[in-house]
Formats: structure tokens, C-alpha cells, sequence
């Protein structure tokens, strides 16, 4: 078990740090008498779901077909009702 000064916590945490980061348990002093007592938390890392392949899927539904402009201005008065 560590040991660490107000006095360290406040002008070296970065060497804190790396003792909670290895594991340590630490106990913070204040003019000699112990305050505190800091221990890293334990997480469990979550992994990231796997994204969808948005290109595949896109050249699934669509193939290779490029729409042009007046196709494109079609289906936009289609779908808004427009003459």
C-alpha cells in the first residue's frame, strides 16, 4: 500500500495516477495523520457494438444505379404531391 501527501494529490497526481492505474491502493496523509484511502475502480469495459456495413446495404438496395437530376425532381414532387 501506498502512501501520498494533500500536498502530492495536489502538485504530483500524475504519479498518483499511475499507482491507482497499476492497482495500488493509496492512502492520502494530511500533516502525518491518514485522511483518506483511494483504490482504482474496477470497471468492466463495455466493447462497442459492431457497426452495420452502410455501404453494403446501400449497394444492396440500389445496385450500382445512379439517379439523375430529373429522376431525383420527380420522385421529389411525387412524394411531396407536387404537379
Amino acid at each position: 500500500m501506498k502512501t501520498a501527501t494533500v500536498r502530492d494529490l495536489r502538485y504530483d497526481f500524475p504519479k498518483i495516477e499511475a499507482w491507482l492505474e497499476g492497482g495500488q491502493e493509496i492512502i492520502i496523509t494530511k500533516h502525518s495523520k491518514p485522511i483518506a484511502r483511494i483504490q482504482s475502480e474496477k470497471t468492466v469495459a463495455k466493447p462497442m457494438p459492431e457497426l452495420p456495413d452502410f455501404k453494403a446495404r446501400l449497394k444492396e438496395t440500389w445496385g450500382d444505379r445512379f439517379f439523375t437530376q430529373k429522376e431525383v425532381d420527380e420522385m421529389r414532387a411525387f412524394e411531396t404531391g407536387e404537379p
